[in-house]
């Protein structure tokens, strides 16, 4: 990216959304660079002294300007010899400060964000081939490009600066429900907003589905966009649109599975009909019918040709762990997905129940991660138990807990009045290994949770290990 260099005032001057409680200091210092990382302080650069749960941003100041910080942005003043600008929340008003640094680069581009518990990776993919087939230069911003799905404020304008200079016309964008709640997205203007879906995750985050929902909300406000692409077949999508129509404020799109006729679905392409036109895509599982139309709603209020949103979707490539077929020549099928709230899980073992005969047997293998949501452990393993033949518990990434632990309160939810084997083998490969084993003609295997992840987290340590690389390397031996 071509340097940028502005005068703190009018830095400061062009931040119309945030007002300033107070500037220190000498406003005609140049800002080269804008940060919140105190190891990545450059010469010349506005220092963000964010407040975080853990750290507080304000006692690294003094060695951020030590490193060559020209100013900082904090929310009280501190006994240093830069210019400071205060401000009442330094999280909210740092990424309109970023935007204004880096040239206001949403307003530039198309940018569409998507939110929403499942569906997100997926959607965003569709949606940037259908751009593409368009004409438009296309980005996508998410799960599989990143360490967060959503960049903190700085680095997200970064990015979009970025976009915008190498060529790009549009970049497609997964929020993340912690991205709105701790503003990452502030300064940013999306040409529309997509909500999938609200199921059970992040509750350790954000204590309840109500406020899961109030934080996921704030995207389809005035302040982001002023289109709304929203599900009016989940329930907080019906909820959201209620609360859209009685503020009349911005230009409401809905969609629905009812949207599609003809439906098709296998473990590796999929197809229907929206619009008179057929649609054909490489990835399977009925539930991506959905995602598809999420994808093909927003291209089509941006003005694109249903003919070339048929084209669109046909050309794009099938996402890493989602829904992804793994095949050496075995008798069976294998599936991996990146389904890890209970909502997925459920939408995976419908779609896979669908592909079988009457003979077939859905077995799946699956975990929950540790330090993560406690409360959606009891109730996967009851959507397992109910909707699958052979359930196997295992690891995913326990992090810092007992995986033991994990599996026993998984476990307690599932339904053993049904039943059905209930495994629990804590090792992943050995888990994968075991139900591969009891596998037989017909039958799918449904490996859950980690989808593209290409590490497991056990403790402090990472170790190398991809639910599809695992599922091949198994498979050759075992034929």
């Amino acid at each position: 990216m071509s340097a940028r260099s502005l005068q703190l005032i009018d830095l400061v001057t062009g931040v119309n959304e945030v007002v300033a409680r107070e500037v220190y200091g000498d406003q005609n210092v140049f800002v080269n660079e804008i940060t919140h990382d105190s190891k990545n302080i450059s010469s010349g650069c506005l220092f963000c002294c964010v407040v975080g749960e853990n750290v507080d941003g304000h006692e690294f100041a003094v060695e951020a300007i030590k490193n060559g910080a020209s100013a900082i942005l904090v929310e009280r003043k501190l006994n240093v010899d830069v210019p400071q600008i205060v401000v009442d929340d330094v999280r909210t008003a740092m990424g309109y400060f970023a935007a204004e640094f880096f040239g206001r680069p949403s307003s530039k581009l198309k940018v569409i964000g998507i939110t929403g518990t499942n569906g997100k990776t997926t959607t965003a993919h569709l949606l940037a081939s259908v751009l593409r087939q368009h004409g438009l230069v296309t980005a996508v911003f998410g799960t599989l490009s990143g360490a967060r799905t959503t960049p903190e404020a700085t680095d997200l304008q970064r990015s979009l600066a970025n976009e915008f200079e190498r060529g790009c016309n549009a970049v497609v964008m997964e929020v993340s429900s912690h991205a709105l709640s701790l503003c990452r997205v502030a300064g940013t203007r999306f040409a529309e907003t997509i909500f999938t879906n609200l199921g059970q995750d992040h509750l350790d985050f954000h204590g309840s589905m109500d406020e899961y929902f109030s934080a996921k909300s704030k995207l389809f406000t005035q302040q982001y966009t002023d289109t709304c692409i929203v599900n009016r077949d989940d329930h907080y999508g019906a909820k959201l649109i209620v609360i859209l129509n009685e503020k009349n404020e911005v230009n409401l799109e809905t969609f629905g599975i009812n949207d599609a006729s003809q439906i098709v679905a296998e473990v590796d392409q999929l197809s229907f009909v929206w619009r008179g036109e057929k649609v054909q895509l490489v990835t399977g599982g009925y539930f991506n019918v959905m995602n598809a139309l999420a994808a093909a709603n927003a291209a089509a209020k941006l003005g694109v040709a249903t003919s070339d949103i048929a084209k669109g979707l046909a050309a794009a490539d099938a996402i890493a762990g989602r829904f992804e077929s793994v095949s050496v020549g075995q008798n069976f099928g294998v599936v991996v997905d990146y389904a890890h709230t209970p909502e997925a899980l459920q939408n995976v073992l419908d779609a896979t129940r669908k592909l079988i005969t009457d003979s077939g047997r859905v077995i799946v293998v699956f975990g929950c991660g540790g330090d993560r949501d406690h409360q959606k452990r009891p109730r996967m393993g009851k959507v397992a138990s109910d909707l699958a033949d052979v359930v196997f518990i295992t690891s995913d990434n326990p992090r810092l807990e007992d995986s033991s632990v994990i599996a026993k309160q998984i476990e307690v939810g599932c339904n053993h009045a049904l039943k059905k084997p209930i495994y629990v083998i804590l090792d992943r490969r050995d888990a994968i290994a075991q139900a591969f084993s009891v596998a037989c003609s017909g039958d799918i295997v449904v490996i859950a949770g980690k989808g593209h992840e290409s590490t497991q987290t056990i403790g402090a340590n990472e170790i190398e290990f991809n639910d599809v690389a695992v599922s091949r390397e198994l498979l050759k031996v075992a034929l």
